[in-house]
């Protein structure tokens, strides 16, 4: 077989394998690992899991985007960028309290994804401590 066919051919299962997952996350239950890093400090993993519905996993900037909440602050409308494998967005609130929040995911198949969260504020002009979760999601079955 010729380099280029051969070249052809990575491409082409390339492509597949993309396709694959290209569709996001199957519904159901997901096993969550958070480890937070605060100051420097990093905390020991907790585990949790939530049950995705299939609306959910469709609208995966939805479902993986924070919601703005805040008390004497103003946040401004989040800026996200989603691909089929990959979403990242950032969220600047402004006011008693100054935050930056962003968020890179990574979907690596349509059973796993890691991602990485990270959070800077200020109060009264007062920098806060800087905190980084680090997120990995496994699917583990149907929900029941």
């Amino acid at each position: 077989m010729s380099v280029i066919c051969r070249l052809i051919v990575a491409v082409v299962v390339l492509g597949a394998a993309s396709a694959a997952f290209a569709g996001g996350l199957d519904p159901g239950l997901w096993k969550i690992v958070t480890r937070t890093a605060t100051g420097g400090v990093i905390g020991p993993p907790h585990e949790s899991s939530k049950c995705l519905t299939a609306d959910q996993t469709n609208d995966l900037a939805t479902t993986f985007s924070p919601v703005a909440g805040t008390i004497n602050s103003v946040c401004a409308p989040i800026e996200r960028q989603l691909t089929s494998e990959r979403l990242t967005w950032r969220l600047v609130c402004k006011g008693q309290l100054d935050m930056e929040l962003t968020g890179e995911f990574n979907f690596d198949s349509r059973h796993h994804y890691t991602a990485t969260v990270q959070t800077k504020a200020v109060m009264a002009g007062q920098p806060m401590v800087d905190s980084q979760n680090t997120l990995e999601g496994q699917w583990v079955s149907e929900c029941k």
